[in-house]
């Protein structure tokens, strides 16, 4: 399996992975801001498969970024409706890894291209995962202390 088909299965998973959280989750503002999240990972899965494609399209115009400023607000006001279990923590705390792992995957494989505008985009997207993970530990924090929870407008 070639880098691009590996860097799709991992983003197809991840996309899996957050429709489920979302399914799971009893809180309506969480459900929206792990849907936002699969649809990060639906455009880093299209960038992958653009570039194995060799599609002609610019991969410098593909907006790849996640919108934390919605999913700083969705979470802000549904801060006091809902508890969790411990289970649905440690569900968290595993995506959370994932999101490491995915971010080491691209980096590392960023220093293996030598394409500099793909080796450009790998580096992109795992940034996005770092942002990512950033989102997931405010939800973890937001789900343990919904009362106490501040966060940062930056994500």
């Amino acid at each position: 399996m070639n880098v691009y088909d590996y860097a799709m299965k991992v983003e197809k998973d991840g996309e899996a992975y957050y429709r489920e959280l979302a399914l799971k989750s009893p809180n309506n503002g969480l459900k929206r801001v792990f849907n936002i999240l699969a649809e990060a990972e639906v455009k880093h899965y299209n960038v992958f498969k653009s570039m194995r494609d060799k599609d002609g399209q610019d991969i410098n115009t593909l907006d790849i970024s996640t919108d934390t400023k919605t999913i700083f607000e969705t979470l802000s006001s549904e801060k006091n409706s809902t508890d969790f279990s411990l289970d649905e923590i440690k569900f968290y705390e595993d995506a959370i890894k994932r999101e490491e792992d995915s971010f080491q995957f691209y980096a590392d494989k960023a220093k293996e291209l030598s394409d500099e505008d793909e080796k450009k985009i790998f580096l992109q997207i795992a940034q996005e995962e770092i942002k990512h993970k950033e989102v997931l530990e405010n939800i973890l924090s937001f789900i343990q202390e919904p009362t106490n929870w501040v966060a940062s407008a930056e994500f």
